[in-house]
């Protein structure tokens, strides 16, 4: 409930007093060609990593390698471009931040334990780890179920 809160009330709160802060200082004028160029950019810039992370993904599936760290960055140029996009002085940092090599690169395998913790497969600091309804089990009991393979599929 907070996150939402913060996500759809307090971000865009902050976003239109930087903004106005900033028209004051360089004028309406320079504040909008701002926001249009940092936009077109970030648009451009998206559409530039994002084939660049791709081209790696296949390279790296035609070789045998696992690419999590290349799904991860392509997620984080996708989340990058839609902030560049929006409107604002914090949500094109952070989209920046997002898509440029050096940043994104650094910032990857934390977001990507972050994600793996979210979704359950990896026990965040200080959590015990948890079976598929949630019940606490211990780490040499977490259960292993095999992949479907074939006809052992239950769509067949």
């Amino acid at each position: 409930m907070w996150k939402l809160l913060i996500a759809f009330t307090v971000i865009p709160a902050v976003e239109l007093y930087l903004l106005i802060q900033l028209g004051q200082y360089m004028g309406a004028g320079a504040t909008v060609g701002l926001i249009v160029v940092t936009g077109t950019l970030g648009a451009w810039l998206a559409k530039r990593e994002g084939l660049s992370v791709l081209k790696t993904i296949k390279e790296e599936a035609s070789r045998g390698f696992p690419s999590g760290d290349r799904l991860v960055e392509g997620l984080m140029v996708l989340i990058g471009g839609a902030l560049l996009l929006t409107p604002g002085v914090m949500t094109d940092f952070f989209g920046f931040s997002l898509i440029i090599p050096f940043t994104r690169r650094a910032a990857a395998p934390f977001i990507k334990r972050a994600l793996l913790g979210w979704v359950g497969f990896i026990p965040m600091e200080g959590q015990e780890p948890q079976g598929p309804l949630g019940e606490e089990i211990e780490p040499e009991e977490q259960p292993v179920k095999p992949l479907p393979t074939g006809f052992d599929h239950p769509s067949f």
